[in-house]
């Protein structure tokens, strides 16, 4: 399978307040930091690029470290690209970004 790219969100249920709710989410983003896959983080979701079985790893990662950070349940979403001739983050961006 070619390089795909997914989009997801792990929204972290039963934390008290939007400090624990954020630092729930950062400790899944640094686990997607840490992957070294290529990724962007946004405002409501971070997209990885690589190989399908490598984002679903680091994704049940991301998953695992946010509720160690206290989540007492999560709500995941996923958005999946699959093009057999490969997809990128920087293909999908490009015409955004500054010259």
């Amino acid at each position: 399978m070619s390089q795909i790219t997914i989009s997801f969100q792990v929204l972290p249920g039963g934390l008290p307040d939007k400090a624990a709710t954020y630092a729930a989410v950062d400790a899944a983003i640094a686990v997607v930091a840490e992957s070294g896959l290529p990724y962007t983080v946004g405002a409501m979701e971070t997209t990885l690029q690589g190989e399908f079985d490598a984002i679903i790893a680091v994704i049940k990662r991301a998953m695992d470290a946010t509720l160690a950070a206290g989540a007492g349940r999560l709500f995941v979403n996923m958005k999946i690209d699959y093009d057999p001739r490969g997809s990128s983050i920087d293909e999908k961006l490009e015409k955004y970004r500054p010259a």
